[in-house]
């Protein structure tokens, strides 16, 4: 398992070989807004990449990478194993002027990944299309409970003393929940109830 995600082009610059990498990542390394950042992935990620070259100093990169990130349930914040499936395509450009590797946007609007270094870290690239292509929100289960508004409490888990105090009968279905629930402070409307509004 290596550390960085390496490809040596050295060789293609030189003579137009085709360059292959391919390994597993435990984590990515990569700078964002000029912080150091670390994705770390709940199992061994494989990667497989090659590039060719095109014209003058541009080639072409594809491949494949599977990483697993974990994220928080959207209702409950339970830890939930997130498996992605990413098929890699960008064009590179070397530049030597390049200190780090980065995105920018060529004039067809495609993205190219410049480069100065022969030997290119693919970090900040494949942690940018990693985040990318991530789900905005996850359920660890379609019937998943979520949490108790007031005291936090995991519904999966069974139900709460303010569950308990809230028999479906009397549920109100405009309102929501009786003003005697300890839920009804989730109710936005319940501070209406008792508004004193003048007379006409």
């Amino acid at each position: 398992m290596s550390d960085s995600p390496l490809i040596h082009l050295g060789s293609l610059m030189r003579s137009s070989e085709d360059a292959h990498a391919e390994g597993e990542l435990s984590h990515l390394n990569y700078e964002q807004g000029g912080q150091p950042l670390t994705l770390t992935f709940t199992e061994p990620a494989p990667y497989e990449v090659s590039v060719n070259a095109l014209s003058g100093n541009e080639m072409y990169l594809q491949g494949s990478f599977e990483p697993t990130i974990t994220m928080d349930c959207a209702r409950c914040l339970r830890e939930v194993e997130v498996p992605l499936e990413l098929d890699l395509g960008t064009l590179l450009r070397y530049d030597p002027a390049a200190e780090a590797p980065y995105l920018e946007e060529a004039e067809t609007g495609e993205e190219v990944l410049v480069f100065g270094d022969p030997t290119l870290d693919l970090s900040g690239y494949l942690a940018e299309m990693t985040l990318m292509s991530a789900p905005l929100s996850v359920v660890h289960d379609p019937e998943c409970k979520g949490l108790c508004q007031v005291c936090g409490h995991d519904l999966n888990d069974g139900p709460c003393e303010h569950m308990a105090g809230v028999p479906v009968e009397e549920i109100d279905d405009d309102l929501g929940i009786p003003q005697s629930s300890g839920h009804a402070k989730q109710t936005p409307f319940a501070g209406l109830r008792d508004l004193q509004l003048p007379d006409e």
